[in-house]
């Protein structure tokens, strides 16, 4: 319990520190650091794990294993087109669980998801998958992450 309250205090004051410094991108400092964290975070999580035998499957672990080991939970649904895009729906973000529902709270959720589109992309990315991860929020607490897998 400790460390999730640790957690969520560490993660207001990276969003607070990128937001009150008067950088020009904010929002991509923010994914960034969640970039760096999630890269470094799945090579633990999979290092005794077998390779995954498709793409696929690797989301599916990014479903369950890594949402659980950050959120204490998996994500509600996985969509995909099987054309490389996913959309992965969390209907009670552990991030926007803290804000009261709004209109005016609507415009600052971006704020509170950039980090989890930057832990996707960067697991992604160190498991081989090179993608593009953004997130919708129409309704707070629910969030949508879109992933789209760049194949070049």
């Amino acid at each position: 319990m400790s460390e999730e309250i640790l957690f969520d205090c560490l993660h207001a004051e990276i969003v607070n520190y990128c937001l009150d410094s008067n950088k020009e991108n904010d929002l991509a400092t923010l994914e960034y650091i969640g970039f760096t964290t999630g890269y470094r975070l799945i090579e633990r999580l999979t290092r005794e794990v077998a390779r995954f035998k498709d793409e696929l499957e690797t989301m599916k672990f990014i479903c369950t294993d890594f949402w659980t080991l950050i959120y204490k939970k998996q994500v509600d649904n996985l969509r995909t087109n099987n054309h490389g895009m996913y959309v992965v729906q969390d209907k009670s973000n552990r991030f926007l669980t803290r804000i009261s529902p709004g209109t005016k709270q609507l415009e600052h959720a971006p704020k509170f998801v950039a980090f989890t589109c930057g832990l996707v992309r960067g697991a992604l990315s160190n498991l081989g998958i090179n993608s593009t991860v953004t997130a919708e929020v129409q309704s707070i607490p629910a969030c949508k992450f879109h992933i789209e897998v760049n194949r070049s």
